[in-house]
């Protein structure tokens, strides 16, 4: 059983910047990440990263967000700059456990909301 805490969000203007952060407790994960999901939209991937340091970035966030973390702390932050009014959402932490079976966690959400 895997515990995520999810801090950070909030409300910024156009342009500014916010950091999410996702505590996992409970077991060693290998992947984390964060989905997205706007009103009346589908969840979204935004970024992953795994234990090496491998990340992946969806096309609408390239150059703006950065996903990173401390295998130390089972932790993980996103970094969002540039921040625009279409990434408004309930962003959603996530992480794969790294036992076999691999199972999948999720974290409460935090609301993003960047105002115009």
């Amino acid at each position: 059983q895997v515990q995520l805490v999810e801090s950070g969000g909030g409300l910024v203007q156009a342009g500014g910047s916010l950091r999410l952060s996702c505590a996992a407790s409970g077991s060693i994960v290998s992947i984390m990440g964060w989905y997205r999901q706007g009103t009346g939209n589908q969840r979204e991937l935004v970024t992953a990263i795994t234990s090496g340091g491998i990340t992946e970035y969806a096309d609408s966030v390239k150059g703006r967000f950065t996903i990173s973390r401390d295998n130390a702390k089972n932790t993980g932050f996103l970094q969002m700059n540039s921040l625009k009014p279409e990434d408004t959402a309930v962003y959603y932490c996530y992480v794969d456990t790294r036992a076999l079976p691999s199972r999948r966690y999720w974290g409460q959400g935090t609301q993003v909301t960047v105002s115009s």
